[in-house]
């Protein structure tokens, strides 16, 4: 393990978790008005019909798919009678279905912004670089999918999953994610440069479900007295 992979796999993951803790902090701190999705429906809305809710409900097969693969070792799925082979072939599967739902949503987000005049011109360079490296991670995560349809003993499961959650506990095995395929390294590096813009743009808006709504009265109307 060199010294670069030692602060990447080490010093990085950190970094990143203070930055996108501290970020959320100072924009909630200082930016209240500005935790929103600047949203461009009035400008155009055929296309946004169609490729919001396909990125929205995509996206959430994905962030599922990666918490149970990160966070569920091997040993517990197969002490409930799951085979390794099944859960790879499974994750595999509806990994790559959702991953190619979210790229062809926000291809068609992006191709929206280009081409209608309203929104590309309410399009900031925040925006810009916000779905630069969404579309990398993106990306990246389908073509690392695509490629675990190969044979390995070498999986997600046995590097970046024991890597991860050593993380969680501080104690990252370096060891294990070095022993990561390229393309699973950079997938993971493109994540933590997501992680760290999170905060700063408006992908933010995912920490604010309307919760409240579900408790709120009733409004109640009546008519006005002659």
């Amino acid at each position: 393990m060199s010294w670069g992979e030692s602060v990447m796999w080490i010093v990085l993951p950190y970094v990143t978790i203070v930055i996108f803790v501290g970020g959320l902090l100072w924009r909630y701190r200082y930016d209240k008005f500005g935790w929103t999705t600047r949203s461009s429906q009035l400008y155009e809305s055929r296309l946004l019909r169609v490729a919001s809710p396909l990125f929205h409900y995509a996206l959430l097969f994905v962030i599922v798919g990666h918490i149970t693969g990160l966070l569920i070792p091997a040993s517990w799925t197969n002490a409930i009678g799951v085979s390794n082979h099944a859960y790879h072939v499974n994750a595999l599967t509806w990994g790559g279905i959702s991953g190619l739902a979210t790229l062809v949503a926000v291809g068609l987000l992006i191709y929206r912004r280009r081409t209608t005049g309203p929104v590309f011109l309410a399009t900031t360079t925040n925006d810009k670089t916000m779905y630069a490296v969404l579309t990398a991670a993106i990306f990246s995560g389908v073509v690392t999918t695509v490629a675990g349809f190969v044979p390995s003993e070498v999986s997600y499961r046995t590097t970046v999953g024991p890597w991860f959650r050593g993380v969680l506990t501080f104690q990252p095995d370096v060891t294990a994610m070095g022993q990561a395929s390229g393309l699973y390294k950079v997938h993971t590096l493109i994540g933590m440069v997501l992680i760290v813009l999170f905060p700063f743009s408006r992908l933010v808006h995912a920490l604010s479900a309307p919760l409240g709504y579900l408790f709120r009265p009733y409004i109640v109307y009546r008519r006005r007295p002659r």
